[in-house]
């Protein structure tokens, strides 16, 4: 007989290798499922993990889908530490696109500087605003954030489907469901010519800057690392829990927002029904792969980025379906969590116990 027991003490250096040992596992189980499907294991793997790495474009590429995950996952982190469960960045995502979409389409055909960031600003209150609702039930009628923010999400995702079926229609779009395509003065500059990289990469970059920066020296992040560990101890040292809450939630719920006004305003150009791709979701993922931390949220951006990218990559070449990318994105998290069990527990041995004869 087994059972789980707490390790004495956790080897954080253990702890931060467990990302790794995900993807190799990852990498592993996708060979023998490739496999399974009748399909050549290496090449597959070769297709999905490598090979992009050798190409500019997909490097490019790899930028583009990085850039929207990891806000929304820097901005997810802070509630994370804190004990603050927002599953509903998605929603907000959404809700910051809306938001900043409607500014552009307000202002269509307005020139000037400001266009752009009056739209992100808009965009981030959009995503605030959205992540407000979860977080006036919580903490007025301990409402439990992960329903509610979750359930969000899809309303959101139906407003958007409701104003492109409507209102913000394209007049000329010959009744197709998608908004007018934004003007110049409207779209994310690019960062590199010739590809679709754009400067909304440096936004991320910042946001993982000023992430490190709060954590390490301003007092909030202190707040929301003493919240998540040990509430008592934080309401013992006079931390107020509603306030943390609220404001985990606006920022994760305003970052969110900024992803989603800057994928609107770059690759995509318009809003689209289509726009809610599950970068909501996947950023949880990149979250836990990151551990938390800034710099590791951005070097595990990059890795589920690079899903996306060779998973598109091997639905062309190899005919594979387009659930690959969600399957190998599963297997990181179920292995990373798998292996953080026994990172903090190990498996003990114990021996069943005798029974005296004739008792």
């Amino acid at each position: 007989m087994y059972r789980l027991e707490p390790r004495k003490e956790i080897s954080y250096l253990l702890l931060y290798l467990t990302p790794v040992f995900a993807i190799v596992l990852t990498i592993l189980a996708g060979l023998v499922l490739f496999t399974l499907i009748g399909k050549p294991p290496l090449q597959a793997i070769s297709i999905i993990f490598f090979e992009p790495l050798g190409d500019l474009y997909a490097v490019s590429e790899m930028l583009v889908k990085a850039t929207p995950l990891i806000l929304i996952a820097i901005g997810l982190s802070f509630g994370f530490r804190a004990g603050v469960w927002n599953i509903g960045a998605e929603g907000q995502f959404v809700a910051g696109a809306i938001a900043g979409g409607s500014v552009a389409l307000g202002l269509y055909e307005v020139e000037g500087f400001w266009v752009l960031p009056l739209m992100c600003l808009a965009g981030i209150l959009g995503g605030m605003a959205w992540a407000a609702i979860p977080a006036f039930l919580r903490t007025r009628f301990n409402a439990n954030e992960i329903l509610v923010s979750l359930m969000l999400t899809y309303v959101a995702i139906l407003i958007l489907s409701l104003l492109v079926h409507g209102p913000l229609m394209d007049p000329d779009g010959m009744n197709f469901p998608e908004s007018r395509i934004f003007h110049d003065a409207a779209v994310v500059p690019i960062l590199i010519e010739g590809t679709r990289a754009h400067v909304g990469f440096l936004a991320a970059l910042v946001a993982v800057a000023a992430a490190w920066f709060v954590l390490s020296r301003h007092i909030f992040g202190f707040q929301t690392k003493v919240m998540g560990s040990s509430p008592r101890a934080a309401r013992f040292g006079g931390f107020i829990e509603n306030k943390i809450i609220w404001k985990c939630l606006m920022l994760s719920g305003g970052l969110a927002g900024l992803a989603g006004l800057i994928e609107t305003a770059g690759p995509v150009g318009q809003l689209v029904p289509s726009l809610p791709v599950g970068y909501g979701f996947t950023a949880i993922i990149v979250v836990f792969l990151g551990r938390l931390n800034p710099v590791g949220i951005l070097l595990a951006g990059f890795v589920m980025a690079l899903t996306y990218i060779g998973g598109e990559t091997a639905q062309i070449e190899l005919n594979l379906p387009k659930a690959v990318t969600g399957v190998f994105q599963g297997m990181f998290l179920f292995f990373l969590l798998g292996i953080d069990v026994f990172t903090k527990y190990r498996l003990r041995h114990i021996k069943p116990s005798k029974t005296v004869a004739g008792e």
